[in-house]
């Protein structure tokens, strides 16, 4: 399968459905962004076209970016005749899976659903399809339009053909699809988390602040980014969530910190909320606690 599809649906338009929308639109597609509300679509369109200028200012738009944003719209409801529907709505299971029974019910038979999940069970959220045979993951990195992976998760139910539709499509994209399998965390998040909780425990033991920990992953171990300001990235509320479900399923290694908690309880979620464990309030992000 060559190319993109030509007609995308993707559910909720946050950060994350946006920059999906993005670069599916940036691809060729015409996408399909299904919000809630009128007030919720129009803040989805201005996130795409926000990011659609930027990466024009970058040199990576191969057209105006007013061309690329005339091939997204915006509805209350997936299109009957998307080749791929994608939801990138919050972590919460029910939601999700009562988001992707509806979707199945509006298209057609041959139509691909997927996941953003980066934790959840394929399997367990293809239990209310008829077709689960058609489901996958496609889990997205933030910022989508910057980050080169996705990683397609495969159900015990998904065919060989979707999964390699699947693999199709990020290559079209211009990412690097990897393939796992179904399984709490999968690849990335079960990874990313353990790093990222144990940066926490040792910013709370008062081993080093923030800056000092996130540089010495950058600079011993040429990760790009700390854990911590990647979490910050992320969200601390995103984070704590994963980080809850993977407890749950893998036992006491991914118990969330207390200061994670605690964090998340007085709102400081991160860059979104302009505090986490750095300013993001400040022209360069302070160390913060």
């Amino acid at each position: 399968m060559n190319g993109v599809p030509k007609r995308v649906g993707v559910i909720g338009g946050g950060r994350m459905g946006a920059g999906i929308a993005q670069v599916f639109a940036a691809a060729g597609a015409v996408v399909t962004v299904v919000e809630r509300d009128e007030a919720a679509a129009t803040a989805a369109r201005e996130r795409v076209a926000t990011g659609l200028q930027r990466a024009a200012e970058r040199g990576k738009l191969g057209e105006e970016p007013s061309a690329v944003l005339e091939r997204v719209e915006l509805a209350v409801a997936v299109p009957a005749d998307a080749e791929l529907v994608i939801e990138a709505v919050p972590e919460d299971p029910q939601m999700k899976a009562g988001i992707l029974t509806a979707a199945e019910a509006l298209v057609g038979e041959h139509a691909v659903l997927a996941t953003n999940t980066s934790s959840l069970s394929i399997d367990g959220l293809a239990a209310g399809l008829r077709r689960p045979e058609q489901f996958v993951g496609m889990h997205f990195f933030n910022p989508v339009p910057a980050s080169d992976l996705i990683e397609i998760v495969v159900g015990p139910r998904t065919t060989d053909s979707v999964r390699d539709a699947a693999v199709s499509w990020a290559e079209a994209l211009g990412k690097t699809p990897i393939v796992v399998r179904d399984s709490p965390g999968f690849a990335t998040s079960r990874l990313g988390v353990l790093l990222g909780l144990e940066a926490i425990r040792m910013l709370e033991e008062g081993v080093a602040d923030a800056a000092s920990i996130d540089r010495a992953m950058e600079l011993g171990y040429r990760h790009p980014m700390g854990p911590l300001r990647s979490t910050d990235l992320v969200g601390l509320d995103v984070r704590l969530a994963i980080a809850e479900h993977l407890h749950k399923e893998l036992g006491e290694r991914f118990a969330p910190p207390k200061l994670l908690r605690d964090k998340v309880a007085r709102g400081e979620l991160g860059r979104k909320s302009g505090q986490g464990f750095y300013d993001w309030n400040a022209t360069k992000p302070g160390e913060g606690r």
